[in-house]
């Protein structure tokens, strides 16, 4: 019918909210806190010099194992890594996944992003210089500060972790990348073992630290995201609904 813009066909367009940052936040929770668990426990029976006595003849072990078993072209792979958790190489690659987010206007992934960034970087500096514990010697990199825990396993398990729940939606996709996220951070934290820049006890510490931080600030942020919801239904969407001009919400022109 000629000067009929609507009709029943008319649709309302708007932007989507922004998605929760979890998608079973309970399940979710409760894999943060059994790893918070576990991370409190090892650091607990690293504070313990009887434990710790048992601890170090198992690094003693791996490391003798490491050295043995080296090789020219895993030696190379293994640099490659020391590169690659230098804070030349992570704190760019933190920026830009900041930048995109802002870009993106996820203000809530990006919370949830930067809080496990944040949070590792308060705690690495107290934890080497509480514990005090001396590196393995003849490291094959330079490094800096205490031994415990492995500085480079924590910055790659927290930044790895951290982007695939920032950057990847709830579902099979995320369980994918964060496999091979959690990959990677096992393979930084071997390295450090390997070069001889940590005891394995420092690799393992180091690891389950960025895990925990990246975890419980995402069960954090996503349970302030979803109460923020709940109090504020009409702010919870990025930009208002609009409808097509000539369209009444019945649909009739």
């Amino acid at each position: 019918m000629p000067g009929v813009v609507g009709g029943p066909a008319a649709k309302t367009y708007g932007r989507q909210p922004e998605p929760c940052i979890l998608g079973a936040p309970r399940r979710d929770a409760m894999a943060a806190g059994v790893a918070a668990a576990v991370t409190a426990a090892v650091f607990i029976a690293m504070a313990n010099r009887g434990l710790l006595a048992h601890i170090q003849r198992v690094d003693n072990s791996w490391l003798e194992l490491m050295v043995d078993g080296r090789s020219a072209p895993v030696t190379a792979i293994a640099r490659v890594f020391n590169i690659l958790g230098l804070v030349y190489v992570t704190a760019p690659v933190r920026l830009t996944l900041a930048v995109y987010l802002t870009l993106r206007r996820r203000w809530w992934h990006l919370a949830s992003f930067a809080a496990a960034i944040i949070l590792s970087e308060i705690l690495i500096g107290p934890l080497k210089a509480a514990y005090g514990r001396a590196r393995p010697p003849g490291s094959l990199v330079t490094t800096t500060a205490a031994s415990f825990p492995s500085g480079h396993a924590v910055a790659a398990s927290v930044t790895a972790l951290a982007a695939v729940i920032a950057l990847v939606p709830p579902g099979s996709r995320r369980i994918g990348w964060g496999v091979a996220a959690a990959s990677f951070a096992l393979a930084m934290a071997l390295s450090r073992s390997y070069l001889g820049a940590h005891w394995l006890s420092d690799a393992i510490a180091g690891l389950l630290l960025g895990t925990s931080c990246a975890l419980l600030a995402a069960s954090a942020t996503d349970l302030a995201q979803r109460r923020w919801r709940r109090k504020h239904p009409s702010r919870a969407m990025d930009a208002p609904e609009v409808e097509i001009a000539g369209s009444d919400p019945a649909g009739r022109p």
